[in-house]
């Protein structure tokens, strides 16, 4: 029985950033993700970009940026994951879970509050993200993908806004 080879997870660097619009290119299918990463990092606004690697080829890929939601006192900063993406045939191998629960540790021991992902409704919940906590907040996207984290415990509690992605969204 062949096992699957361990990978570990890194901060992105500079000379990584063709092999990760591969596996953005090759998770989606399309460009349009990996155009995404490139215009937020042109715009300033990455704040953890994390790589999973086996045996020094890039299989997976997150990036969290700089958010905010608008509430009626100002701008309140929030944290998107968007996007997030493993090379298929290292898909249903955990090492999307990995990156995701990586990252959600160090933006909560650098501070930050809340996490807005827009995904799919059965991968999501089980890191934490939930509806119930996205209620009061409202975005362009269909309410059934539009998820948060309070990564400080009462961090959404009586927030009501919109959320403003960062301008490389194009929203």
């Amino acid at each position: 029985m062949k096992t699957k080879p361990d990978f570990h997870i890194r901060p992105e660097r500079p000379a990584d950033h063709l092999e990760i619009r591969s596996v953005n290119e090759a998770a989606f299918a399309r460009p349009d993700e990996a155009d995404l990463i490139d215009r937020l990092r042109a715009e300033g606004v990455v704040l953890l970009s994390l790589v999973a690697e086996i045996e020094r080829e890039i299989v997976g890929h997150i990036l969290f940026s700089r958010m905010a939601i608008e509430i009626a006192q100002g701008r309140l900063p929030a944290v998107s994951l968007a996007p997030m993406a493993v090379r298929p045939k290292h898909q249903r191998h955990g090492v999307g879970g990995r990156l995701i629960r990586h990252g959600l540790r160090e933006l909560r021991g650098s501070g930050e509050r809340i996490v807005i992902v827009v995904g799919h409704k059965d991968y999501y919940p089980r890191f934490g993200f939930g509806f119930e906590t996205s209620r009061s907040l409202s975005s362009p996207f269909p309410v059934h993908a539009v998820m948060a984290m309070e990564l400080s415990e009462g961090a959404l509690a009586g927030v009501r806004g919109v959320l403003r992605f960062a301008a490389a969204f194009g929203l």
